[in-house]
């Protein structure tokens, strides 16, 4: 027979879960209450400036993982609200306090609040957030990571290492690299090629000039992935890093053992990577000191990391960087370098694909300034600022570095200018431990700062020199990058040279139009750094 409870029984069970209920329903209360009284007292830590209020912070793991919702912005919202999020509000800069988890934020899109959180070099107000900094010492101490005095003395190292002898080599190396593009992947014997995905040539151009100019290393573009004894080409090792950096950076290091190709992948070239760069280190300090010696020539070593390397050596004790910085110091290098080149280039070959005419205004400068036979010359670079003005469009509509984050170190205060058409500013006070976001999407969308942002017109910066601070999709002030020079160099060579060449057009799907195409197409993407959607293009021979 089944077994019944008594009625004695049962009334002490039916108390056990009325005690149950009740703690639980105490538990949940006093839960919402202290919610409640959290979420009061972080409005109150932005000064109820009008804001989002969703559930999770962006830049958590249900941020990272859930869609933009109008409840979970996630990590794309500045992309996808670009055009209208700080017109909700009212105003350049909105707070964002989440009701469930997650930090209170300030996101502003302008760019006088900008320089106050990050324009400072070592007298500052804010800093980066340690969490933040923390996940790009994969490698060592770097010139991005680092703040106050540690950033200076990272700069003062590198800033030297860029200089007119490595924008040269980045010329002669790009205009080498094309070439046998050309040749290795057979365009010299066809008149239309197609390119389904047009990253896969503009990856590994970046790739292989930051190995070449970077490092010093010997590419080439038929290099392949394996080497004759089967192990891993260092080129293969360095693209690998870069598209597994977000593994290497963000999950646990216990994941990294698991028995997954792509992760042991990985551990084979971040091995490699490191091994390889200490034993370069220790032979460039060799022929450096053999150098000064007056027994080797030094003229061929203009390459960023030999002159890195030299310059270290010739420091104190005190200002020395460890062999471990140095290599932190390349790695953001690669990094940086090469990602953001590579998807900048790509964006500007899927506009100019569909903005013809400007695209032949760009082609009639080049044949002007180059002629149709000869290479162009590094010193033609100043005259071709369409096409320059072509890579920086591409780069404002698709800031790579897409936010800043900066975190008040002590109790301060911010001046928010006034809307437009009002003058002066308002003042708010910011706790400390507070972050503000740099909202570089916003920064570049603002129609204060440019007419029709939403529009592709690389007439904006016809005439903008290089060294302009008109232009900042590469960072503001002191801590602007300072690979700027080095990626334009690289990709006005390049564009100068295939658009002499050929003509751009998209890959229209079956009834396709150009502006569905461009809907489709020139779409963002969000991995460490904002990039675009496959871009499929068709590049016919110029007759």
């Amino acid at each position: 027979m089944p077994h019944t409870l008594s009625g004695k029984q049962g009334l002490e069970f039916l108390g056990e879960m009325s005690l149950f209920v009740k703690a639980s329903f105490t538990i949940l209360v006093a839960f919402i209450i202290s919610k409640a009284l959290k979420y009061r007292r972080n409005l109150q830590t932005v000064s109820y400036l009008p804001g989002l209020r969703p559930a999770f912070f962006p830049m958590t793991i249900p941020g990272l993982v859930i869609p933009t919702t109008w409840w979970n912005p996630g990590i794309m919202f500045t992309w996808a609200w670009r055009f209208h999020l700080y017109k909700w509000f009212g105003s350049e800069t909105i707070s964002l306090v989440p009701f469930l988890s997650g930090p209170v934020a300030l996101y502003t899109s302008n760019l006088d609040v900008a320089r106050q959180v990050a324009g400072g070099s070592v007298t500052t107000n804010f800093v980066k957030p340690e969490q933040f900094s923390r996940s790009l010492l994969f490698f060592g101490m770097n010139l991005v990571a680092a703040d106050g005095e540690t950033w200076r003395t990272h700069r003062r190292l590198m800033a030297p290492s860029f200089n007119n002898d490595l924008y040269d080599l980045v010329w002669t190396e790009t205009l080498k690299t094309y070439h046998e593009m050309i040749r290795s992947d057979g365009w010299d014997k066809e008149s239309i090629i197609d390119q389904p995905v047009v990253q896969k040539i503009t990856f590994k151009l970046a790739l292989l000039i930051i190995g070449k100019c970077g490092f010093g290393f010997p590419f080439d573009w038929a290099t392949p992935p394996i080497s004759e004894d089967g192990s891993m080409s260092m080129q293969e090792a360095l693209r690998i890093i870069s598209d597994t950096n977000t593994y290497a950076l963000f999950l646990p290091k216990w994941t990294h053992d698991l028995p997954f190709k792509k992760l042991k992948d990985m551990r084979t070239a971040h091995a490699q990577f490191r091994n390889f760069m200490h034993a370069q280190i220790a032979t460039k300090k060799d022929r450096i000191h053999l150098q000064s010696a007056g027994t080797m020539d030094d003229s061929a070593d203009s390459d960023f990391f030999t002159t890195l390397v030299r310059a270290n050596e010739g420091q104190g004790s005190k200002l020395k960087l460890s062999d471990d910085e140095l290599i932190g110091n390349v790695f953001i290098m690669l990094f940086a370098g090469h990602e953001t080149t590579a998807h900048t280039l790509a964006v500007a070959l899927g506009y100019l694909a569909i903005y013809e005419e400007v695209q032949e205004e760009i082609y009639e400068q080049i044949v002007s300034v180059c002629g149709t036979e000869n290479d162009p010359e590094l010193s033609h670079y100043p005259k071709l600022d369409k096409v320059l003005a072509a890579f920086y469009e591409a780069s404002r509509l698709f800031p790579s570095g897409f936010i800043m984050i900066r975190e008040a170190h002590r109790d301060t205060t911010l001046q928010l200018p006034n809307p437009v058409g009002q003058e002066g500013h308002t003042t708010i006070p910011i706790p400390k431990g507070t972050q503000v976001i740099v909202d570089m999407i916003g920064v570049q969308y603002n129609p204060r700062y440019y007419e029709k942002p939403e529009e592709y017109r690389p007439s904006r910066w016809y005439g903008v020199g290089n060294e302009s601070e008109t232009f900042t999709a590469f960072s503001i002030g002191p801590r602007a990058c300072l690979g700027r020079k080095f990626a334009t160099t690289e990709a006005v060579c390049y564009l100068a040279m295939l658009l002499r060449d050929y003509t751009v057009r998209p890959i229209l799907r079956p009834g396709e139009s150009k502006e569905q195409w461009k809907e489709r197409v020139l779409d963002a993407k969000v991995v460490m750094t904002l990039g675009v959607q496959d871009v499929p293009l068709r590049f016919t021979r110029r007759t």
